[in-house]
């Protein structure tokens, strides 16, 4: 199995997650897509999770790297 690199998380990965009641959920759906994925490290990805949530546009452009809040700011520069 797969470790998940935090580079190549999609935004599927990202609607699964946010679906998990708890680090065993989250482990065992990470477990179904061929992905290794550790207890503590499933609640580190819950907690940073619950901080926040995005729409639909906004969650799209954060899994496909773009910028989700005032991307439009003069001083905005893309990577």
């Amino acid at each position: 199995m797969a470790k998940i690199e935090r580079n190549k998380i999609t935004k599927k990965m990202i609607e699964t997650a946010l679906k998990c009641k708890n680090a065993d959920e989250l482990v065992a759906a990470a477990k179904a897509e061929g992905y290794e994925l550790a207890v503590d490290e499933a609640e580190a990805y819950l907690a940073e999770l619950s901080d926040f949530e995005l729409d639909d546009e906004a969650l799209s452009k954060a899994a496909g790297g773009g910028c989700y809040s005032k991307c439009k700011q003069d001083n905005w520069i893309p990577l």
